[in-house]
């Protein structure tokens, strides 16, 4: 699964780079090196024809859902049932949305206390994501709303597999109209894009325990650090 990532770009910069519209709240967004589930981010979705950069809440709510804190089950969507799963289904036919971020953490599940791991792309430039978005609302009580989004994740390429058997699709500029369209209905060709990114184009590296905990911000949770055994430093393919 993909469960924390960091965000610290310009909101100004990621628009202009993605050619969308920003909402005007974004524009005093600080930086985030610890972003988890429940986190509302920024996301870009087609709104009236245009894509629009928006802040949405992390923890896909499908509309048909009598209670909101199922988004909590749903923050990550496999690539491989993401077009047939009741809770998905509709949103990747129609909703499909990015997720930009400059990097994501991973967990070493062989070690005690778990070992985090930082990804990043090489060029230091922000990336972006493949998520599905949906609007909720409450039929009855308050009359509350939400619009929520997940990621979706495919298996770990070579830089993540040694540290985790998953990872969150990436995808291209090349790709972006194709999945952001809400007219493009090719659920096949959609899924051909939910694949493993370029490993030769990631790095990562160990950061301390200090991100483990969902509380904690700042730099300090990106920092590489140095491990004890030799197989466990950083690696750059």
């Amino acid at each position: 699964m993909c469960g924390r990532f960091a965000l610290k770009t310009n909101p100004k910069k990621l628009a202009q780079t993605i050619k969308a519209v920003m909402e005007p709240n974004l524009e005093a967004l600080e930086p985030r090196y610890n972003i988890a589930p429940s986190s509302t981010v920024p996301v870009i979705r087609y709104q009236q024809n245009q894509r629009v950069m928006e802040a949405l809440k992390w923890g896909l709510v499908p509309s048909w859902a009598k209670d909101p804190s199922i988004g909590f089950k749903l923050a990550n969507a496999r690539a491989d049932s993401v077009a047939e799963k009741l809770s998905f289904r509709t949103a990747f036919k129609n909703q499909r949305c990015l997720v930009p971020v400059d990097g994501f953490y991973e967990w070493n599940q062989t070690t005690k206390p778990k070992q985090p791991h930082y990804f990043f792309m090489k060029n230091g430039e922000p990336f972006f994501l493949a998520g599905l978005w949906e609007f909720w609302s409450e039929k009855y009580g308050k009359g509350g709303s939400l619009t929520t989004f997940t990621l979706i994740t495919t298996e770990a390429n070579a830089v993540l597999s040694p540290i985790h058997d998953r990872m969150p699709v990436i995808l291209d500029p090349e790709n972006f109209e194709t999945w952001l369209d809400p007219n493009n209905h090719d659920v096949e060709g959609l899924k051909k894009l939910l694949k493993p990114y370029d490993a030769s184009r990631m790095s990562t590296h160990p950061v301390s325990t200090f991100v483990s905990n969902a509380r904690n911000e700042g730099p300090q949770c990106l920092e590489a650090i140095k491990l004890s055994t030799p197989d466990s430093q950083t690696r750059l393919l």
